[in-house]
């Protein structure tokens, strides 16, 4: 097998990088045995916070994917990236002027709008704090207030899904069921949140489990990494599912992202039929 190639990536942003990140990420990882090294440079908004990227650039040579807004910072380093001979590109360019032409109109061009402290960041502080204030079954009594519950054994991934959801602006709770234990029927039967049930594949969840215990240096072992045990576990979480109706969505080959994302779907369709 070949080393890999090493590369610079300098990320450059006037707010707090998300947007280039996650495009870049996207990106990258559709190419095989190359190493990068990424270089962030974060609320860059002035000359001189500008001329440190530049410095920073020339360097560690790479190319520069930027989110800059304000015309003066973006074309410093434009300007600085053409005279090194450095490859740059804006990851929103193309969608910006798409939206110019469809809607007729310029763009405001205001560094930071996206993170407005306004009634929409409000709401996900407060379905962040819920789903909090609702992990891993607590506060049962005002549970059924969720948008959704998760329900699932343990090492489902509840939690982190949970807390990707609550940044989305949902209002979550999570519910682990253990081997024996009966759900609060006035739980179960809640009209208002959209039930989905969590699994995994038996042999994936009990390696999950086994390197828990290892990492935690948690002495239960037996029945909680157990594949035989977990196996059962699985069946009866399952046949919850199936007595309630609940979806029931496979972990086991997917991101956080992508059951998050499935989550809503599940979310939105149920909403709209709701309201037609």
């Amino acid at each position: 097998m070949t080393s890999p190639d090493v590369y610079n990536l300098h990320l450059v942003s006037d707010s707090s990088g998300e947007t280039v990140t996650n495009i870049a990420r996207a990106c990258l990882v559709q190419y095989e045995n190359i190493q990068v090294t990424e270089h962030f440079w974060w609320l860059v908004r002035t000359p001189g916070q500008m001329n440190r990227v530049i410095e920073g650039i020339k360097n560690t040579p790479g190319l520069v994917v930027f989110t800059l807004l304000d015309k003066k910072v973006r074309d410093m380093l434009e300007h600085a990236c053409r005279d090194m001979h450095m490859p740059y590109v804006s990851a929103i360019d193309p969608v910006m002027q798409s939206f110019s032409r469809f809607f007729e109109r310029q763009a405001t061009s205001e560094v930071g709008k996206q993170h407005a402290l306004d009634d929409d960041y409000f709401s996900r502080i407060d379905a962040m704090h819920f789903t909090a204030q609702h992990d891993d079954g607590q506060s049962l009594e005002s549970m059924g207030d969720a948008d959704m519950i998760i329900v699932g054994v343990s090492r489902t991934s509840k939690t982190p899904t949970c807390m990707y959801l609550a940044n989305r602006g949902f209002k979550v709770g999570n519910i682990p069921l253990i081997p024996g234990m009966t759900l609060p029927k006035n739980i179960a039967t809640a009209t208002k949140p959209l039930f989905v049930g969590l699994t995994r594949e038996p042999k994936s969840l009990s390696d999950i489990r086994q390197s828990r215990l290892r990492i935690m240096n948690d002495k239960r072992g037996g029945a909680y990494a157990d594949l035989d045990g977990i196996r059962e576990e699985i069946a009866e979480a399952r046949r919850l599912f199936a007595k309630y109706n609940w979806a029931v969505i496979d972990v086991t080959r997917r991101s956080i992202e992508e059951t998050a994302a499935t989550i809503i779907q599940l979310y939105n369709q149920r909403h709209n039929t709701t309201v037609s």
